[in-house]
């Protein structure tokens, strides 16, 4: 039996409605808003909230689960850097669907899918999330703070100086009650 079991096929086999859904989503990520059918949008949306809810924890695991749904690297990187940060208050509901009428060729009811904090004309009037810091390159060495690299590095040019300091005035000291030769020196 298959009671229940239905959700719009659009018109396309398991491969091809994947494919789509995929590419629709990438585009999306890259571009904020695509316009296109509500039956597209609506599949769209739920093929894309769950990627974008899983971009909030920025984790290897994660990143590979998103790039097996999308199979695209900038998208996967935009993704993660530019959208998750901003929506990461945002506990669902991070796409938006505005109908704009039907196709002339086919009437086909039309609409435009965004992403809801990516809309300048309604997030005008709210402050800005919270400001995203600097994009610090991944890397697989150590995680000391830069701040604590750049202390260190002073206090060791201070030890650095002191040292220095202290046998230049012992040259100098031993200097003037010593005796100038040549004795080692070649000529």
């Amino acid at each position: 039996m298959r009671h229940n079991k239905n959700f719009n096929h659009l018109g396309r086999q398991a491969g091809h409605r994947k494919a789509m859904l995929s590419n629709m989503a990438v585009s999306l990520i890259l571009h904020k808003r695509i316009q296109t059918t509500v039956a597209k949008a609506k599949a769209v949306q739920k093929f894309i909230e769950p990627l974008v809810t899983k971009s909030k924890e920025d984790t290897t695991h994660s990143r590979r689960v998103v790039f097996s749904y999308l199979k695209q690297k900038e998208a996967v990187t935009e993704l993660f850097r530019t959208i998750a940060p901003k929506i990461m208050e945002r506990p669902g509901g991070y796409t938006r669907i505005l109908k704009t009428g039907f196709r002339l060729g086919d009437g086909a009811d039309m609409c435009i899918i965004e992403f809801v904090d990516f809309n300048e004309t309604y997030t005008f009037g709210r402050e800005a999330a919270a400001p995203v810091a600097e994009a610090k390159p991944k890397t697989r060495r150590s995680r000391k703070k830069s701040t604590d690299a750049t202390e260190d590095a002073t206090v060791v040019a201070e030890k650095k100086t002191a040292k220095n300091a202290a046998p230049k005035a012992a040259k100098a000291s031993a200097a003037k009650g010593a005796k100038k030769t040549n004795v080692g020196k070649k000529m």
